[in-house]
Order: structure tokens, then sequence, then C-alpha cells
């Protein structure tokens, strides 16, 4: 089997996996300044583990001129990888920066075809079968046949249950595992005390007479943060993008741990429209408002925080790591925030919890126990050299390729 790595090899964004020339598994992009895309690709089909921008972003891109290779993928990854795409377009439509149109977006409808979890199917000479990855609903481990070798491309997943989503318990038999290494040198706090930290810390702020400002992705943290409210009675209200993606993803319960408790979730939040004013009404009130962006790059977030930023009382709690060179790192690092073009300080108190829907360093080696007969490949992080060293270390046959790489396996 050749492997040909477009992206996301020792970096975290754009993963691209190009399997014999044929069978292409994730396209996504690394939204930095300006945006970065894989490789070019010709693919026959294309497989993608889940919908967020560094996995299924660049997507719409492969279906330009005669191009109209099938896309398969599970039904929420479908539906929230159309309106990633949508985002995108509105967001830099206008520039060179996207590399894909209207049109382009309606010909993926065309070529879509969903699939469940462990549904063989067979596309581009292969067959193939998602296994549940645990990240977030819809996300999936991609199992790869050519008829000689087995390969498991893992995507993002977590081996811990979260409220959104139960960890993975998948272990397909493969001869080759492409695996992600986003947190590999990290131990993550247990989740029932992160949660107690964070419903203690909004509580106190509201009871004090406090606004919370809760900025959180719109995929997968946002759900889990409208759970953990209404599980512990904390009167929110949900803005952004997140509240789209909670009515879509109730549209497919059977990938939810619990979707009687989404039900109450959604209907524990209230949800804003942005119209006449109403963000900064909101924002005057004792309540917790959570809201995209969850880097404060954008969205809605940047509307609550100039209104809270000079009371001490106010808070702003974000809900996982924020990357170098963001506004949110900046906020953490120094207590003030990026925004039109000046810096404002910031006096409401900022506190950071670690909701990661990624296995820690025990995560990933729990997984990766059961397959140390197979060839390792370690993508999608920062130091993926330094993690296949010390799986070598230990036995493993392991390798981190680079962008550009081709690798023959099996």
């Amino acid at each position: 089997m050749d492997l040909a790595f477009l992206g996301g090899a020792g970096e975290i964004g754009r993963s691209a996996v190009l399997v014999n020339n044929r069978l292409l598994l994730d396209f996504g992009l690394k939204t930095s300044t300006p945006l970065r895309y894989p490789l070019d690709a010709d693919p026959e089909a294309v497989v993608v583990s889940h919908a967020h921008l560094d996995h299924a972003g660049a997507v719409p891109a492969l279906l330009s001129g005669d191009a109209r290779p099938p896309v398969h993928w599970t039904p929420p990854t479908r539906a929230l990888s159309m309106l990633l795409a949508r985002d995108t377009l509105k967001l830099h439509g206008n520039t060179p920066q996207c590399r894909f149109t209207e049109t382009n977006l309606r010909r993926l409808t065309q070529v879509s075809r969903t699939h469940g979890y462990r549904e063989s199917f067979e596309t581009a000479g292969h067959e193939v079968t998602l296994f549940d990855a645990g990240h977030i609903p819809g996300s999936a481990h991609v199992l790869v046949d050519d008829g000689e070798t087995r390969l498991l491309y893992t995507g993002d997943f977590h081996t811990d249950d979260q409220r959104l989503v139960a960890g993975t318990r998948a272990r397909p038999a493969a001869d080759v595992v492409v695996t992600e290494s986003t947190y590999a040198d990290t131990t993550h706090e247990n989740r029932d005390r992160v949660e107690q930290r964070f419903v203690e810390s909004a509580r106190t702020a509201v009871w004090e007479g406090g606004t919370v400002v809760v900025p959180a992705f719109a995929i997968g943290r946002t759900q889990e943060m409208l759970l953990l409210c209404a599980t512990n009675d904390i009167d929110c209200y949900v803005d952004g993008m997140g509240v789209e993606v909670t009515r879509r993803l109730r549209q497919h319960p059977e990938f939810l741990r619990d979707a009687d408790a989404m039900g109450r979730a959604s209907s524990n939040a209230r949800t804003v429209t942005g119209r006449d004013g109403q963000r900064e009404r909101i924002a005057d009130t004792n309540t917790v408002i959570v809201t995209t962006a969850g880097m404060l790059s954008g969205g809605p977030a940047l509307s609550y925080i100039p209104e809270i930023r000079q009371h001490p009382t106010n808070r702003v709690l974000l809900t996982g790591y924020q990357v170098e060179g963001t506004p949110g790192r900046e906020l953490v690092d120094t207590g003030r925030l990026p925004m039109d073009g000046r810096v404002v300080p910031v006096s409401a108190q900022v506190d950071q919890y670690n909701f990661s829907a990624h296995a820690d360093r025990e995560g990933l080696r729990s997984f990766l126990r059961d397959y140390r007969d197979a060839e390792t490949l370690v993508v999608h992080g920062d130091d993926c050299e330094g993690f296949a060293d010390r799986l070598r270390e230990d036995g493993y046959d392991a390798d981190a390729p680079a962008v550009g790489d081709r690798v023959t396996v099996g």
C-alpha cells in the first residue's frame, strides 16, 4: 500500500492522506492567515473522518473542473461539513484564499454518500469501514483494505467518555495505523474535576451579580457546555454557529450519547438572534452565555467581551487550548484582547478549562497498545517526531512522515 501525506504531517491542520493514488482520506484547511490547503490531489474517491475544518474544510475544492469524486462520510459529518463550507464561503468567498464556490457546494451534495458505523462499502478499489472515534458526533476511524494491507486511519479520537459522545471502543485489526498525536505530551485533568471547577466559577460569578461569557467551538464544545449547564441547572444563552450545529445534531440522535439529555440542554438554553441590541442587553444580565468562537478569532464572543471586560465580577471562561498567535492566547497571557485594530485591557476574570475531545498521552498509548505489531505512522501533532521516537523506544515500528512524503507500507 502506498501512502502520500499531502497535509497534516508534522503539523496540526490541513489533514490529507492519499492511499494508492486513488483514495483520499480527509482534505482539511489550516486556518492561518492566509488559509493553507493540502498539496494538490485528484482522487477517485474521498472519505472524511469528521466535520472539523482541519479535516473537512477543503473538500469542496476537490470538485472543480470535471472532477466528481464521491465523498463518503457519516450523516452528521456531511451535515456539519456543509455548514462549515458555507461559513468559509461567507468569510472568504470573495478573496483568493477560498478555492471553491457555491457551485462546488452544489456538486458536493450530488456526490455525497453517507454511511453508518461498521457498514462496509467499496470505493476506488478499496473496502472501507467507519468506526466510532469518540471525538464529536459522527467522527470516525477509517479502516481501508486494498486486499493486501489493512490501514487504520484514526482521525481525531478520544478514549474517554464525554457528555456528548462516548469514547472510542473500536479496535479493528490493522497492519498499519496512521494516528493523530495532538496531546501526546499532555495528561488531561480528570474531566469530573474540570466540570466541577467550571460550574463553581460560573455559579459564583452569577451569584455575585456578574455575567459569564463562555467562548466555545461551534461543533462539539458548544453542545458539551450546554449539556453541562443543563445538568447543573445553570441558566444560559447560546449564540453563534453553535445554535445551528445543535439543531442539526439533534436530527441524528443515534450519533449522540444521550439524545434526550441533548434535548433538555437545548430547551434550557435560550437562543440569541442578535437583533435590536439583544447582545448588549444580555451582556448586562446575570447569566451565562455560550458563544462562538473558541479562540476569540471572531464570532459573537467579540460582541460580548467589550461589554463585560471592565468589571472584575464578570468572567470569561475559556473552554480549551488557545493556540499561539490567537486573540484567546493573548488574553490568557497578557490580560489584553486584540480587537478592531487595537488591544484593550480586560478586567473581567479570565479562567481556562481543558474540555478537550482528543485522547491525551495515556489515551493514545492505551489505544496503540492493541497495535503493537502494526506499523505506526504519527501525524496531526506539534511533535510527531518526538512521539514516534518514544514509541520506537518502547518497541513499536513507528515513524513520523512529513508533508510531501510518500511511504510504502504493509
